[in-house]
């Protein structure tokens, strides 16, 4: 028999036997079944015009209102208290299922490489994925991408690298320890499960140690443009590439001592066409001399009919098809000559050894700090003051002076200004003595026309009353 409309359903229904303990635990006050509705009930309360069945005597009525709606104890609740309430009720109920991502440690992996050849650790994904398979069989082709640093430091060595082309790829990590990195580098590995969230992390543990024969002094670049860098890492691909090289070499001590992407070289990002590749530099060693096919690809006249956009002049730039284009233009071939290198500090462990306790100074001998004082406070002001006497000088000690300037003034200029100088004088002296009458032309209204003056002061005390024009007869 179906349950009825309304009736909650699923592994913990409200009217199982926990469900009112869990409510009357929250603070509820009446009877249980007036709370949630028991599992087995068949009828309303209050009841509708079509129940769906009657129920039998001592069978409990149903709520009419929802499962999910507010009860009416609960609505009186304060808001932590009901906060409360629905966090219990939906773990109670089996309503949120919230999982979270697991994290998986893997046991250490030990590696070891020699300086001045080329180090290649391919990041499995098969072996995370089987950390990850624990938990979730049905998960196994997960995308997964890894993070990589060295321990208790946030970015990698200067000289190793990390790629991962796509989440369905495995991960590289390549470089070329050189003399320096010799040593013990702890690097940490996290994968990340991009479906479920799950981690899981391992430590890679590389021993650098030095090579036997040293760095290989005959060196050759080639810049592959058909591939990708994370296609030379797999050991297969770089085996091919080394018997095409052994070819144009004639040598079988070859090796690979370092693969770039033109991209950390400053190379542009290639267009997203099929066939475009973004190019690689593999550095290849060998303890023997060049061949004359390498030594033609780079002598002068190849370089400039490389200039002028043709081919070098060598026979050998067709043995590495069809697997790798060549781009002999960019050949590069350097003799390394072995240098001694310098040893660098040996670390101590950190701890001081019995007895080497540092012991600051009980006395302190007393300094004399007066010299200092004199020398700051003196200073400048020796240098004002004589800044102050130099201006002095400048500014009252050096005036020309009257007599000065007449000396060096023609006698005519002179008697031309001092007449010129009396007779103002004497025009100002008149000026003030004489009685005559002012010129007409400095009276406020005089009428250049005709002559005729008018005195502004008599008259009616406003002036405003007097109109403009006069007005005349017949008018």
């Amino acid at each position: 028999m179906s349950p009825p409309r309304g009736h909650p359903t699923g592994p913990l229904a409200l009217g199982s036997p926990s469900a009112p303990r869990v409510l009357r635990g929250l603070g509820a006050t009446g009877p249980w079944w007036q709370e949630v509705a028991p599992v087995g009930c068949l009828a309303w309360d209050p009841p509708q015009a079509d129940p769906p069945v009657t129920p039998l005597p001592g069978q409990p009525r149903c709520l009419r209102q929802s499962a999910l709606a507010p009860l009416p104890e609960v609505a009186k609740m304060e808001a932590p208290k009901l906060l409360r309430a629905w966090v219990l009720a939906v773990m109670a109920l089996g309503e949120s299922q919230a999982t979270l991502p697991n994290h998986h440690v893997l046991p250490n992996h030990r590696v070891s490489s020699e300086t001045g050849a080329i180090f290649v650790h391919e990041l499995e994904r098969e072996l995370f994925q089987d950390a990850f398979l624990t938990g979730h069989e049905d998960d196994g082709a997960a995308p997964i991408t890894f993070q990589a640093h060295l321990q208790d430091h946030p970015d990698l060595p200067r000289w190793l690298r990390y790629i991962q082309r796509d989440p369905h790829q495995p991960g590289y990590l390549y470089g070329c320890p050189m003399a320096t990195e010799v040593g013990t580098h702890t690097i940490e590995v996290l994968a990340y499960n991009r479906h479920t969230y799950e981690t899981a992390a391992q430590h890679l543990v590389i021993t650098i140690f030095p090579a036997p024969g040293g760095e290989p002094p005959y060196q050759g670049e080639f810049l592959v443009g058909n591939r990708n860098v994370e296609e030379l890492l797999p050991v297969a691909m770089r085996d091919i590439f080394l018997q095409a090289t052994a070819g144009v070499w004639e040598r079988d001590d070859l090796h690979v001592i370092n693969v770039t992407s033109t991209l950390d070289r400053g190379g542009r990002v290639p267009l997203p066409i099929e066939g475009r590749k973004e190019g690689v530099y593999v550095k290849v060693g060998s303890h023997g001399a060049f061949s004359s096919c390498l030594a033609a690809a780079t002598s002068p006249q190849s370089r400039f009919r490389c200039s002028l956009g043709q081919q070098p002049l060598a026979s050998c730039y067709d043995t590495f098809a069809p697997h790798f284009t060549i781009r002999w233009c960019n050949l590069t071939l350097l003799q390394v000559w072995p240098s001694p290198t310098a040893l660098g500090p040996v670390w101590g462990s950190g701890v001081l050894e019995e007895g080497g306790d540092f012991q600051p100074p009980t006395e302190v001998p007393p300094q004399d700090l007066l010299p200092g004082y004199l020398v700051t406070l003196l200073v400048p002001l020796a240098v004002a003051a004589l800044l102050c006497l130099l201006l002095g000088h400048l500014m009252c000690c050096r005036r020309e002076g009257v007599q000065k300037r007449d000396l060096e003034t023609s006698d005519i200029q002179l008697v031309h200004h001092t007449t010129i100088h009396g007779d103002t004088e004497e025009l100002r002296h008149m000026a003030r003595s004489r009685d005559v009458p002012r010129p007409l032309s400095t009276l406020p209204m005089f009428n250049i026309r005709t002559g005729q003056r008018i005195n502004p002061m008599p008259g009616p005390p406003d002036g405003a009353c007097v109109p403009l024009l006069r007005s005349e007869p017949g008018w």
